[in-house]
């Protein structure tokens, strides 16, 4: 079993990613149960199969998550064209990778295509917008790869959010990423009209 420090959106150095292949091939179930039965813990797999294991976020990570993920909630209140989620939710993507991302979107109109069933487990689809919060101890090199993951998989619009150099990438279907320097606010463009996210709050 190979063991090596991995993770990319949770503040903690126990971020680990580990390849069970050679030892076992979890079913989507198996994976689904590992997760209900360790709350504690966060977990993701990638299309690869190799378990990352993520402890709980720190409180100033935590917090400014708690920040993105409320404003995000609030526009999708008013709009109602979508449904928001948090960073506990999963996403089973077309690549077989599990992720959870920091903060996700979908229209309802994908979301009603699911049944009951689905719409209560990992939801298996890949969000329309995605952002993850990059901690100090991250791997910008891994949380870059995981945004270029969910564009190939179908999301629209992607934001990698890195406190510490107070700058946001932002991926689109199509095109390069843009990386925009201390912004103080970030648009949603056609994929969240009307939405305008409030960074003062975040750095």
């Amino acid at each position: 079993m190979q063991v090596v420090e991995g993770g990319a959106n949770r503040d903690s150095m126990n971020a680990l990613t580990i390849d069970l292949k050679s030892v076992i091939d979890l079913t989507d179930e198996q994976f689904y149960q590992l997760c209900q039965r360790n709350r504690e813990l966060r977990f993701e797999r990638t299309a690869q199969g190799e378990l990352i294991i993520m402890s709980p976020a720190g409180g100033e990570t935590g917090n400014r998550n708690g920040r993105l993920t409320q404003q995000l909630f609030n526009w999708t209140d008013r709009d109602a064209t979508g449904i928001a989620f948090d960073s506990s939710t999963g996403f089973k993507l077309p690549n077989g990778a599990d992720r959870s991302p920091d903060a996700a979107w979908l229209t309802l109109e994908r979301w009603n295509t699911l049944t009951p069933e689905q719409q209560e487990r990992f939801i298996p689809l890949c969000p329309d917008f995605v952002a993850e919060l990059l901690s100090p101890s991250d791997s910008l090199a891994t949380a870059q790869a995981k945004m270029r993951e969910y564009i190939d998989n179908g999301a629209r619009l992607g934001w990698l959010l890195n406190r510490k150099a107070k700058q946001v990438e932002v991926y689109c279907p199509g095109q390069a990423t843009e990386v925009l320097q201390a912004p103080e606010a970030l648009s949603g463009e056609n994929v969240l009209p009307g939405f305008t996210l409030n960074l003062t709050r975040i750095w």
